[in-house]
């Protein structure tokens, strides 16, 4: 899973950094709010860890515009702040947890990991599941039913994102963003092409069709055959 940092102070943004990689989670940082609006605008993230306080834009109105956008990205504030009423604002703005520092590591990753359950990201043992297929992170591999899919390491991370983001449509952009990286040296087009890979080895065991094209858009993973 991957995870949006934006904290203007450097020795505690990379703590946290830090103490999420080292809890496997994958993490982007920023010091500055606008750069920070940016990289969450992009829709690649499980979540987003926002100071409020920050320079170029602060978290309150970074949220606001991302929520206008329809980016629904659960938001884990940090303020130093611990009044009722900024924890209220915060939590109108589209906030959905307050963490006031100073706080503990312990209790960072217990709500990072209480955001990620509440919105379906994480499960029993962070097995994915959605019909007919699942994801076992223990093997590294996918199943349709019963049936391992044998998946390379690209297929694999590709599957992953399509069930965090089921029944939800992702933009070629944002596909290409998370599985190879903002800064790889492919084009989009390599994720037409391992769609093509997911596609036939889902329809191996006749569940192809899960893996929906959005005319001039991107990709959906969804059950039912009714057109978009």
């Amino acid at each position: 899973m991957r995870i949006l940092t934006v904290e203007d102070e450097p020795s505690l943004l990379q703590a946290i950094a830090s103490v999420l990689a080292d809890e496997g989670y994958q993490v982007d940082r920023s010091d500055r709010g606008d750069e920070g609006l940016l990289l969450a605008e992009r829709g690649i993230y499980d979540l987003l860890v926002l100071d409020i306080m920050l320079p170029g834009l602060d978290g309150l109105s970074i949220i606001k515009k991302l929520r206008a956008k329809g980016v629904l990205t659960p938001v884990l504030f940090l303020t130093a702040k611990d009044s009722v009423e900024a924890r209220v604002e915060g939590l109108d703005a589209g906030a959905d947890d307050y963490l006031i520092k100073p706080f503990a590591v312990e209790e960072l990753l217990a709500r990072t990991r209480a955001l990620l359950r509440r919105n379906g990201k994480i499960g029993k043992e962070g097995e994915l599941v959605y019909g007919p297929i699942s994801l076992k992170p223990q093997e590294y591999d996918g199943y349709a039913g019963e049936h391992a899919l044998k998946l390379t390491g690209k297929e694999y991370e590709l599957l992953k994102y399509f069930l965090h983001n089921r029944e939800q449509i992702l933009t070629r952009e944002q596909i290409f963003d998370r599985v190879w990286g903002i800064d790889s040296e492919a084009n989009y087009g390599v994720v037409d092409v391992y769609v093509h890979y997911l596609r036939k080895k889902l329809g191996e065991y006749g569940y192809q069709h899960l893996v929906r094209t959005i005319r001039n858009v991107g990709y959906m993973l969804k059950e039912n055959k009714e057109n978009v």
